[in-house]
């Protein structure tokens, strides 16, 4: 289970149930070629995490990736349960990341709690002000050229 947040299966109040990531293969490259590039000596623990969570991720094909999973790329619209107010994010590489843009680098927090969930989806959220209940609205998946632009940043050391 990724630090931070836990899946729901019937909203924010039942029992936490792990998640297996489920990641498409080449989003699995990518993010190994950013996480490569960060090193090992600056991780923070939700890297960490994400890096034994890919050891065990259920790796499926570009083709057979359901298009609602979130991924490097997806725009997903999330609903904080408590306060009902609607965000929109694009999950980008770390060079891309704009938070005034909602551009939210898929090795951030945020970013990597949501890779792998599904529209539908709930977890919570543990940030400085507490917990929040959060709840994925819709993923689209993401576009063939922002995909290339994803590609081209995630391999450039210097940009990750």
């Amino acid at each position: 289970m990724r630090e931070g947040f836990s899946r729901r299966t019937e909203g924010c109040d039942m029992h936490t149930n792990h998640h297996r990531l489920v990641i498409a293969r080449s989003d699995l490259e990518r993010l190994r070629s950013i996480l490569d590039a960060r090193g090992r000596g600056d991780d923070r623990e939700h890297l960490i995490e994400l890096r034994n969570e890919l050891e065990h991720a259920h790796v499926v094909s570009d083709e057979d990736i359901a298009t609602d999973v979130v991924r490097l790329g997806s725009e997903v619209m999330v609903r904080d349960e408590d306060s009902r107010v609607l965000h929109r994010y694009l999950i980008v590489s770390p060079s891309q990341a704009d938070v005034a843009s909602n551009h939210i680098s898929v090795i951030a927090p945020l970013g990597t709690a949501l890779l792998g969930y599904r529209a539908g989806d709930e977890l919570e959220w543990s940030m400085p002000g507490g917990v929040r209940c959060l709840r994925i609205e819709s993923v689209q998946p993401p576009r063939p050229a922002r995909a290339m632009d994803l590609h081209e940043a995630a391999v450039d050391p210097v940009a990750a």
